[in-house]
């Protein structure tokens, strides 16, 4: 696999006695938030409040006519041929198996390092969730990981059914070499774009890979709503039917026509009206995320590895994860914390470990890359509105962090 190339980095410069010099403040110039949406909804309040006012005053609160006018625009954004917007990520997820018809007997191949929505649905349909490890670097699905998983799930007497790598922290899962596991084995892929859509992949966007793709509006994501949403992208016209028929209890033709055991997955249309403002700005805020993160590429100090974007893809930054060896990652997140830094850990305990999984399949070998993450990844405030002020304090306090714990 070829990387992109990263800067070199290096601790602040040291004074005579050698000692690591840092001057830096006792706390930031102003707070630091880990997401900044005042920040950004202050940027577009005013478009806000009428897209809202225009909802309000048509009425039209379920399936109005800004759902379709967002799906079509984010069709337009990504190059899918079709968009099925719905309530949330999850059901967007469940909304794809329950089209594919995945089922008891089914084995359905996820990372164990993500969040629990990709293997909770497969357990909705009564199907075997197979966890699979993940790159040290990039975090995302192991090719050689899946090979061996798709082996275990066989010897089970399961039928492998689906893959779905999860495009984690937001740069794309390595689809080339999964799709060609995925066709060898009679499996389609499901690609969880949860945290990557705006990101891409060769000459392709995120909402193009894999069969079908997923991706979630929860507000913390980069593109986010005020509430909860999701969308459903395909180029099949077959299942682009069957997801909006299934997306709200089985319609057919008509309204109180039934064909088929759907659910209620609709997307608000005052989501959907928000959506749009947000989405107008959304490739202005990916170019502002990708100019933090290559300045923390390039400025974090020795001792810290920072997260590899495959040369291919491009990555949106829903976070900007690190790694710190030595038992030292809570030190760190502690040390920040005193320094008004704020982290998060994802995930400090992996879906196998946790106890709805304890019965789960790992492949041969088990989930060394998994474990090992679990106890060393942080990740750092990234958003569009972080200035050049706070990413230099930043930086400093995690410099001042590292040296104190050498």
């Amino acid at each position: 696999m070829t990387y992109a190339p990263v800067p070199s980095r290096s601790l602040p410069p040291a004074d005579a006695t050698g000692a690591t010099v840092t001057p830096l403040p006792s706390q930031p110039p102003r707070p630091i938030p880990f997401v900044d949406l005042p920040a950004q909804q202050a940027r577009i309040r005013p478009q806000i409040d009428a897209a809202i006012a225009k909802v309000l005053d048509h009425g039209r609160y379920v399936m109005g006519p800004e759902v379709a006018e967002l799906e079509s625009r984010l069709a337009a954004y990504c190059g899918a041929k079709h968009v099925i917007s719905c309530s949330n990520g999850t059901d967007a997820l469940a909304l794809a198996l329950m089209a594919r018809g995945v089922r008891p007997g089914d084995a359905v191949f996820v990372p164990s390092f993500t969040f629990a929505a990709s293997p909770e649905v497969v357990c909705w349909f009564g199907a075997t969730p197979v966890f699979v490890d993940v790159e040290l670097d990039t975090f995302n699905m192991a090719p050689d990981s899946l090979e061996t998983a798709i082996a275990t799930a066989k010897a089970q007497g399961l039928i492998p059914r689906c893959v779905i790598p999860v495009d984690l922290f937001g740069q794309p899962a390595d689809y080339a070499a999964i799709d060609r596991i995925a066709r060898a084995h009679g499996l389609w892929t499901l690609a969880d774009a949860a945290q990557s859509f705006g990101a891409g992949y060769g000459d392709r966007m995120v909402g193009t890979l894999g069969d079908i793709s997923t991706t979630s509006f929860y507000p913390a994501k980069p593109l986010g709503a005020y509430g909860d949403g999701g969308a459903i992208f395909t180029d099949s016209d077959e299942d682009a039917a069957l997801l909006r028929s299934l997306r709200d209890h089985g319609h057919g033709d008509t309204r109180y026509d039934y064909v088929r055991i759907g659910m209620n997955g609709r997307l608000d249309t005052l989501q959907a009206a928000i959506l749009m403002e947000k989405l107008a700005i959304f490739p202005d805020e990916v170019e502002r995320r990708q100019a933090v993160a290559a300045r923390y590429s390039a400025e974090l100090p020795a001792g810290i590895a920072v997260p590899k974007v495959v040369a291919s893809a491009s990555s949106v930054w829903a976070q900007y994860t690190i790694r710190i060896g030595g038992g030292h990652r809570n030190a760190l997140a502690a040390t920040l914390g005193e320094l008004g830094v704020p982290t998060v850990q994802y995930y400090p305990k992996p879906l196998h470990q946790q106890a709805p999984y304890a019965g789960a399949l790992l492949p041969e070998g088990g989930l060394p890359n998994t474990d090992r993450l679990a106890h060393e990844v942080l990740s750092l405030p990234i958003h569009a509105y972080l200035d050049d002020d706070l990413q230099t304090y930043i930086i400093g306090a995690i410099a001042r962090a590292v040296h104190a714990l050498s």
